[in-house]
């Protein structure tokens, strides 16, 4: 059989071959079935790297997640205490009022914890296991199943789990499950 899938056109010239025996019949299956069941092992093995994959991922996501929290954390609370003290010091030794020295000194403040939460949240999105979520529901299994493109569909996840949260974006709401639910979205 070639590569594109069709059979060559059969030679004219060439005689008909009788049926295979029962015993070349069976181990020509036996053989088949080995080789289905080598392609079901890797198939296994690749989702096993995916997950694994996903999960150390996310494993590191959220240890860099919890470290920014905590800057964000120590930002919040001790740049407040250390730049009022410093910063309302020397702007009026400036001549600066007290009010307006200490609007300077929360906005500085302010502005390094959002810039911590910022990337802690960034950080958090890598925990939700994105790849192992599209492609159990390739398989048909999880709240996605129905979103997704079938295993055999030449339709990337990535692009279907776009558009479902490009269509989740315009509906305003999101999406839910049986019992009304929220579908997490891909």
């Amino acid at each position: 059989m070639r590569a594109d899938g069709d059979a060559p056109p059969p030679d004219p010239a060439a005689k008909p071959q009788a049926p295979p025996d029962l015993g070349e019949a069976l181990h020509a299956l036996g053989a088949d079935s080995r080789a289905g069941l080598k392609a079901a092992s890797d198939s296994l093995k690749a989702l096993r790297i995916l997950v694994a994959a996903d999960f150390s991922l996310a494993r590191s996501a959220f240890g860099r997640a919890l470290a920014f929290t905590g800057v964000a954390i120590a930002f919040g609370a001790s740049s407040w205490l250390l730049l009022m003290g410093a910063l309302i010091a020397a702007m009026q030794a400036a001549g600066i009022s007290w009010l307006v020295s200490l609007l300077i000194a929360s906005a500085l403040s302010i502005a390094i914890t959002v810039a911590a939460v910022v990337a802690a949240m960034r950080y958090f999105e890598h925990t939700r296991m994105q790849a192992t979520r599209r492609q159990f529901a390739r398989l048909g299994f999880g709240e996605l199943a129905d979103l997704m493109p079938n295993p055999g569909s030449a339709e990337s996840s990535v692009d279907a789990a776009q558009r479902v949260a490009e269509a989740n974006a315009t509906a305003g709401k999101p999406m839910k499950k049986g019992l009304g639910v929220d579908v997490t979205p891909p």
